[in-house]
């Protein structure tokens, strides 16, 4: 068995246990991961409060994460046992019911084309910070249809989707001019993320600004009344659901390891950074203090969390198998479901 987080009731941050849970067996286009960071975003705080998206008890919360290839099913192609990757693992917009396994556990399995290689100036910690946000945020570009050359206003700079807009809105779409909103005590961090201008929501309302955007992203869920900072022909986009403007497009994410390698170039450069939270990264056993932090509002980046217990286990050569893992075969459940 391993250890990991779950819940077998929806309910508060509470509701979450630590304790042994079987060791999923990759299947045909699987990797077996032995994780070695995670990242918590909003929807594992909406999924365990209520059923929004089929799924069996119990459940192990958790979409982001970094690790380790420690086993791969006889299809997989483009990984090798020892690899070091990184990817979301939970696909909202497939079929069927979500992964019953999250990446809030020792070891997870996961389709060889969710994730990519990790980059080798990431640390685990800042690679795990970065799929479902970098995603939400890509998705959002396309569904607006953004081009170079356009402006854009993003409200919520300092979370974990809007530090990212802004970095690819500057490094990646070419945008001429980022406005982001944030609260006091960020200003100075979301201008060093890029933005050429910060608006302080905590002084400046909406409507005191003049000049309309070509793009207006809210990260937050604000646009009935965000709405007012876009030209009367611009595309607002909504990352929450349901959108809370008429004008706003709700947009998803797209779950794929192929636009994560995309990137690789503009992470190895440092022009796409990932941003932790400053409170962290939590260790394993702190998981509830650190939904606790998210659940404020007032998080600045990711929420990660570190200090896997299987973390003593040394890293596996492409020779290696699970067999190499220091657990008992009889403890690798060929049953467990791990959607």
């Amino acid at each position: 068995m391993q250890k990991a987080w779950f819940y077998e009731e929806y309910g508060p941050k509470e509701v979450l246990k630590l304790g042994d849970f079987p060791i999923p067996t990759p299947q045909h286009n699987q990797l077996l991961i032995q994780v070695r960071a995670a990242a918590l975003n909003p929807i594992d705080c909406k999924r365990r409060q209520r059923p929004i998206f089929p799924s069996d008890f119990p459940v192990v919360p958790g979409c982001d994460m970094a690790g380790i290839v420690v086993a791969k099913g006889s299809g997989v192609t483009k990984f090798n046992i020892g690899d070091e990757v990184y990817g979301n693992i939970q696909d909202f917009n497939a079929e069927g019911k979500l992964k019953q396994l999250g990446t809030l556990a020792e070891f997870i399995a996961v389709e060889e084309s969710m994730v990519a290689k990790k980059p080798d100036n990431l640390s685990f910690e800042e690679a795990a910070s970065l799929p479902l946000a970098v995603q939400t945020a890509i998705e959002g570009f396309e569904t607006a249809g953004f081009k170079a050359g356009q402006n854009i206003f993003v409200v919520g700079g300092a979370g974990g989707v809007g530090t990212l807009v802004i970095q690819l809105a500057k490094h990646l779409y070419g945008a001429s001019y980022v406005v982001a909103t944030t609260s006091t005590p960020k200003v100075e961090f979301v201008k060093n993320l890029g933005a050429d201008q910060v608006i302080d929501y905590t002084k400046t309302t909406y409507e005191e600004i003049e000049e309309k955007s070509d793009f207006l992203y809210d990260t937050i869920g604000d646009c009935k009344n965000s709405f007012v900072v876009a030209k009367e022909d611009a595309p607002i986009v909504d990352i929450t659901w349901p959108p809370s403007h008429p004008r706003a497009v709700y947009s998803s994410l797209t779950v794929s390891g192929e636009n994560l390698e995309k990137l690789m170039p503009y992470l190895e450069t440092g022009k796409l950074k990932s941003e932790i939270d400053p409170t962290g990264p939590y260790k394993f056993t702190d998981v509830i203090e650190a939904f606790r932090h998210l659940e404020t509002g007032r998080a600045r980046g990711k929420v990660v969390i570190t200090g896997f217990p299987s973390q003593h286990i040394p890293s596996l050569k492409s020779s290696d198998n699970i067999n190499s893992l220091p657990l008992p075969p009889a403890m690798v459940s060929q049953e467990m479901s791990v959607y």
